[in-house]
């Protein structure tokens, strides 16, 4: 027997606005539940069960990454909403979607709690199920980060990276530093604050691996004819231990004997050798070490340098999400 349930364009709108399905989708869900305002939202949440169970399997590697302060730049969170393709990620109702969920995954400290919180009457994670079946794409939580600290920053790069920074302090100009360390975190990936921060293991494997890099690519080169690479003893202030920066100074000091300078004028040049080798031998810090990189902005300093330059404050930790 064929429905006649009336349903008019003011109950289609509603649903619409509640749950961002198309205007057929909410008008077939509202018939279906024969007018039913919250039947229909279950209608439209079965489909979103149906449509993810259907696509479980897809990789939703595309997406909008959003971070979120809070009122008094004391704690933030960085989350990354996944779908399957860029067309879907850069749609403007899908960012003001991953807004929204920022917004509740600031008041939570893991995704856990975030995905069973309340999003309108039903759970995150019920949430992305019926926006799956709306969108028609897998959508999940790829990313979550939160971080606390006297002072938070944040950074965005055209919603593919956020960036938090943690600062000890609240000093002069905090958020032209905050932003600057969050844009130096989104651009340059750093994985450690410091090298004190590393695994021995790690230090070890990276730096065999690293050498046999060199290693190879300079048998190349020398049959080429060409300069052969640097292959440096080190990779990290991790493995400069006093022993070794003494020994690098003895060897500086035998070089400069050995070139015949006057040793009264050692002392003008052992500094720059030393921070010469220093440079040469920390490439891991330099890569992976936020505090170590050379800041984006003035390559002369490092980014300890520049947080420096504000007085009596230091980055306390540091987050990133990315999309993909």
């Amino acid at each position: 027997m064929e429905n006649t349930v009336k349903i008019t364009a003011a109950e289609v709108n509603k649903l619409r606005q509640a749950t961002g399905a198309g205007m057929m989708d909410c008008k077939k869900a509202l018939v279906e539940a024969e007018g039913d305002f919250d039947k229909a939202i279950d209608v439209l949440r079965k489909k979103g069960q149906k449509v993810a169970e259907k696509r479980a399997d897809r990789d939703s590697s595309e997406g909008a990454a959003i971070a979120k302060i809070n009122a008094d730049n004391t704690s933030g969170v960085a989350i990354v909403l996944g779908c399957e393709t860029d067309f879907v990620g850069k749609n403007d109702n899908f960012i003001a979607l991953a807004n929204q969920l920022a917004d509740i995954a600031l008041n939570h400290n893991t995704k856990e709690e975030f995905l069973a919180a309340d999003f309108d009457g039903m759970t995150v994670s019920e949430k992305l199920i019926e926006q799956t079946g709306v969108i028609g794409e897998k959508l999940e939580i790829t990313a979550f980060e939160k971080l606390d600290a006297p002072y938070i920053g944040q950074y965005v790069h055209i919603n593919k990276i956020a960036a938090l920074v943690g600062l000890s302090a609240k000093v002069d100009n905090v958020e032209v530093l905050v932003k600057d360390a969050a844009m130096q975190v989104a651009s340059m990936g750093a994985t450690t604050l410091s090298y004190k921060d590393f695994d021995p293991a790690y230090v070890a494997s990276e730096t065999e691996a690293r050498i046999a890099v060199i290693e190879k690519d300079n048998i190349e080169l020398g049959r080429l004819g060409k300069t052969l690479k640097n292959v440096p003893s080190y990779i990290s202030m991790a493995q400069l231990t006093p022993e070794v920066i003494t020994q690098a100074e003895d060897a500086a000091k035998a070089e400069l004997k050995a070139e015949g300078k006057p040793e009264q004028i050692w002392d003008r040049i052992l500094p720059g050798k030393m921070e010469r080798f220093i440079s040469d031998n920390t490439t891991l810090d330099q890569e992976k070490c936020l505090l170590d990189q050379k800041f984006i902005k003035d390559e002369k300093k490092t980014v300890a340098q520049y947080v420096e330059s504000y007085g009596d404050v230091a980055v306390t930790g540091f987050k990133r999400a990315t999309v993909g």
